[in-house]
């Protein structure tokens, strides 16, 4: 049986399929409650995207090679235009939003790990491709995030890369040998089928640095596995940044290229961005009723990363009917994740009833 990307996480996925059980005093129900989803019936009585929008109401995303700069520069952007900030998508970005917090074990997400990707990326147990497997449907994930808190608030939303750049690292690792071409394959698809369902940034920031300046910020950032990753791997993740993604990002919206040294002065990076016209990409043709659908979409967890579970067999992300049962119980269990959204889940598995 083919693993389901991201089957396991926690975006939603064990509370849907449970009741959830929670304090009651003198018969009446007194745990607190999440909000009211968003729904066709609000749309119907008026809540509209577009009442919401202001000039600032964009995104924009920062991006570049491994230490180039992205979390500095698009922490400053956020901070001067009034923007909400999404550091980069990890391995744990899903742990992080959802439960209590905290990171799950290693088997219950993706049973990658990055750190292995650095020592040893032709690793032959697919660490590699699982990892980036998770990294992307952790980023789509973190994409619809960004896209439901600016379709919901007007408040304009800046990220460090997304899942438009994601496909730069893959290709870098296909070409380093260390993925096969089965996985590209898979990955490609799984891009083709998933990425056409959102609109794209307003504004691409990329960060232009040198391979050999990447490499003196590495050395001097002193991580022990990051100091591992070869000249010819960053070469070719910014020769696809450079011939593939900013070429292909430029025909739906506004590119920005800037060296290191520019990008060091965030304040004319802001300036810039302020006075961008914003006249091409499908941002503009837009109406209540197309933001309404994209809206439905990404509030709704499960369907965002529904398309990343393409049925094929791949060694490196497929696990056998058993395990795939024994690890999704696992995660069934996990405390802080038994209970509906909202939910008071403190007390455990008992109804208090005072006389």
């Amino acid at each position: 049986m083919a693993l389901r990307l991201l089957r396991l996480v926690p975006t939603s996925a064990c509370a849907r399929g449970l009741t959830a059980r929670a304090e009651r005093v003198e018969q009446i129900h007194s745990s607190v409650q999440c909000k009211l989803q968003y729904g066709p019936l609000a749309f119907l009585l008026g809540d509209k995207t577009s009442k919401k929008l202001t000039e600032t109401s964009k995104v924009i995303t920062v991006d570049g090679n491994i230490c180039s700069g992205k979390n500095k520069l698009a922490k400053e952007i956020a901070a001067k235009l009034g923007m909400k900030h999404f550091p980069e998508a990890g391995i744990h970005y899903a742990d992080s939003t959802t439960g209590d917090g905290k990171a799950l074990d290693v088997q219950l997400s993706g049973n990658c790990s990055l750190e292995k990707f650095y020592d040893n990326p032709k690793s032959n147990d697919g660490n590699s491709y699982r990892l980036q497997s998770w990294l992307y449907a952790s980023r789509l994930l973190q994409y619809s995030d960004a896209l439901e808190h600016l379709l919901s608030t007007g408040q304009g939303v800046v990220l460090e890369r997304s899942i438009y750049s994601d496909f730069v690292f893959t290709q870098a690792m296909y070409n380093q040998g260390y993925i096969r071409k089965p996985c590209l394959d898979h990955y490609n698809e799984v891009k083709r089928i998933t990425i056409c369902e959102y609109l794209p940034p307003h504004v691409v920031v990329y960060i232009d640095v040198p391979v050999p300046e990447i490499q003196n910020r590495i050395q001097k950032k002193g991580d022990p596995h990051e100091m591992k990753v070869t000249s010819a791997y960053l070469q070719d993740i910014e020769n696809a940044y450079k011939k593939t993604f900013l070429p292909e990002m430029s025909e739906n919206c506004e590119v920005l290229v800037y060296d290191a040294r520019e990008a060091q002065d965030g304040a004319k990076v802001v300036e810039d961005i302020e006075y961008l016209n914003y006249e091409k990409g499908p941002w503009i043709e837009q109406t209540d009723y197309t933001l309404h659908k994209l809206r439905m979409l990404v509030q709704d967890k499960l369907e965002v990363l529904k398309y990343t579970t393409i049925p094929v067999y791949l060694p490196e992300i497929t696990i056998g009917a058993h395990q795939s049962d024994r690890v999704f119980r696992m995660f069934h269990e996990l405390p802080g994740r038994r209970y509906s959204p909202g939910y008071n889940a403190d007390v455990g598995d008992k109804w208090i009833w005072l006389k």
